[in-house]
């Protein structure tokens, strides 16, 4: 048997753009991907703290150093640029190692630059 576990956050992302004519997803600098430990493609959730709103998409990787976190298609919907998200990415893990599992968290601040980042 599995649980499906956080396994890393992105902590009060600032949304930088939104482009309502791409096909979808969210746009993340590959940089943060990559702290956070989500990889292109990888389905996550996505809870925007001004306005409540959840959704399921993917992620696309940005230009790294960029600071980029961007809502394209019908994301554009779920909020706006200057908007605070939390993005969240989920795992498989035998019940067995529930109790030592301990997700990424990485916490953003002004210009999406990490200020700490630490396994909870």
């Amino acid at each position: 048997m599995f649980s499906i576990l956080l396994k890393s956050k992105l902590h009060m992302a600032t949304v930088t753009e939104a482009d309502p004519c791409y096909e979808g997803s969210l746009t993340i600098d590959e940089d943060l991907m990559d702290a956070a430990r989500i990889a292109p493609y990888e389905k996550i959730l996505v809870a925007n703290v001004e306005n409540g709103k959840r959704f399921e998409t993917y992620a696309i990787a940005g230009r790294r150093g960029s600071g980029v976190i961007g809502l394209n298609g019908p994301a554009t919907h779920q909020g706006a640029v200057g908007d605070r998200v939390v993005v969240l990415s989920f795992c498989l893990a035998p019940v067995e190692q529930v109790r030592e599992h301990k997700p990424h968290v990485l916490i953003l601040g002004r210009d999406n630059r990490p200020l700490s980042a630490k396994d909870s």
